[in-house]
C-alpha cells in the first residue's frame, strides 16, 4: 500500500482557505514577514480557525508538522536575516 505524500504548500494554503497558486503563496509569505518575537500562532492575519489549525498541526505533531513549520521559517526569513545581517 503506498502512502499518501505528505502535505505541501500548496495543500497547507488550500487547507487555510488562501490563494494557493506558486505566485500567490510566494506574495502572501513576502507580504507577511514575522518579527522573530512572533510565533507562527500569534500572527495577527489568521483568522481563529487558521490560527487553531496551525497551532493544532505544531501541537499534534501530525502530517502537516513538517510543511507549518516551513511556512513558519518562510514567514520569518527576514527577521533571520536582520539578526545575522545576511
Amino acid at each position: 500500500m503506498m502512502q499518501d505524500p505528505a502535505p505541501g504548500m500548496t495543500e497547507l494554503f488550500q487547507q487555510l482557505g488562501l490563494k494557493d497558486s506558486p505566485e500567490a503563496i510566494a506574495d502572501f509569505i513576502r507580504s507577511h514577514q514575522l518579527d522573530a518575537d512572533v510565533r507562527i500562532g500569534e500572527a495577527p492575519f489568521w483568522n481563529d480557525a487558521q490560527r487553531q489549525f496551525l497551532v493544532e498541526q505544531l501541537r499534534a505533531d501530525a502530517e502537516w508538522t513538517t510543511i507549518v513549520d516551513q511556512l513558519n521559517e518562510s514567514l520569518h526569513e527576514d527577521a533571520v536575516k536582520r539578526q545575522t545581517g545576511l
